[in-house]
């Protein structure tokens, strides 16, 4: 609703201004014209308190007409769903998928420029859809597509984030904190740009640089860029104990651990206590894929990017620290994926919904 103030001239005798609740209130007028400049100026005034009040109103309306609950019921129902299956590896949920999307989402953020982030849902653009590391996430999206057509107040933005919460605290993990107002962008225009000297089509962490120092390198370029240190890098890490790569996706293939639908340490007990050899086959026949690590059965892998967490001695701690300490792990998770969640969204409310 437009609201209108209307000041008439000294033949009138009258100003009308917006009361408070929006009715016209009308004030005595003389032919002063110090009398008409000061009327003039309190319509204004009010006019403009007024429209504040109404857009704050009407936000907050929009936002307490979406119910939550009804929303995580239908997250979690495609997460139940036992048609869901992927080729890397048995007992498959979306679960993991949905956090990768909502991980790449948030994941562009740029604390020095206050660019890319969890708002605006961009990834629904090219470039950034296209992107190497966003491979297979135009099918998340599809997953999600029922849920916001049938919660059309609710953003790209928040439902991504939202569902990747739920996921997480259904596949075992802390809940994870969620504050929504997330707004979407119109266009690709506006996703998110690199001008970074790695991955130059993306900002997103790329699996190995060609060493162990250029990689670690890499890593703490790309986090220490959103605004994470070392103990933060391991810990969203923790999230490749989730899901599995693809050979049509990254090119890469197999899950990482034995528990891939479970949020645990399987990943950093994994990493210290197997042992992780170049792989050279795959299926019976010669390995074409980028460079990858398995373990002696063939089942499990690793990227560069996660050997040298062990490989680095800063990162190698926090390793340590979480393979024998679940809980631990569980609480540094869960608050660190709500930080990155939490990067570049226009949020203003606080608390869990998740």
């Amino acid at each position: 609703m437009f609201s209108r103030v209307f000041c008439r001239g000294a033949a009138s005798g009258a100003a009308r201004i917006l009361g408070r609740h929006g009715a016209l209130v009308v004030m005595p007028m003389t032919k002063s014209g110090a009398n008409r400049a000061v009327a003039t100026a309190v319509a204004t005034s009010a006019a403009a308190a007024y429209l504040v009040s109404q857009k704050q109103s009407m936000a907050a309306s929009c936002e307490a007409a979406v119910n939550w609950d009804a929303v995580r019921k239908e997250i979690v129902k495609i997460l139940e769903d036992d048609k869901y299956t992927d080729s890397s590896y048995a007992g498959a949920t979306p679960g993991p998928l949905l956090l990768r999307l909502a991980w790449h989402s948030a994941g562009t953020f740029c604390k020095t420029t206050n660019t890319g982030g969890s708002n605006g849902a961009t990834m629904r653009f090219e470039p950034e859809v296209s992107w190497g590391a966003n491979a297979g996430l135009k099918f998340a999206q599809a997953l999600l597509e029922p849920v916001k057509q049938k919660f059309p107040q609710v953003s790209y933005s928040d439902l991504w984030i939202f569902a990747a919460c739920v996921a997480i605290e259904e596949m075992g993990g802390n809940k994870v904190p969620f504050t929504p107002g997330r707004l979407d962008k119109a266009s690709g225009t506006e996703c998110p740009l690199w001008d970074g000297p790695t991955a130059p089509d993306g900002k997103l962490p790329s699996a190995d640089m060609g060493s162990p120092d250029k990689t670690a390198a890499h890593l703490r370029l790309i986090f220490n860029r959103m605004g994470f240190d070392d103990k933060e890098i391991v810990a969203l890490s923790g999230a490749h104990g989730l899901g599995a790569c693809h050979t049509d996706r990254s090119g890469f293939w197999g899950p990482w651990t034995r528990a891939p639908t479970t949020v645990s340490t399987e990943y950093y007990r994994e990493l210290l206590e197997n042992v992780w050899t170049m792989k050279t086959t795959h299926k019976g026949k010669p390995w074409t894929g980028p460079l990858q690590f398995e373990d002696p059965t063939g089942d499990l892998m690793m990227l560069p990017s996660d050997i040298v967490l062990i490989q680095d001695k800063a990162f190698r701690k926090h390793v340590e620290a979480y393979a024998k300490d679940d809980a631990l792990f569980q609480k540094d998770f869960a608050a660190v994926v709500g930080k990155l969640f939490s990067l570049g969204a226009s949020t203003k409310k606080s608390g869990l919904f998740s």
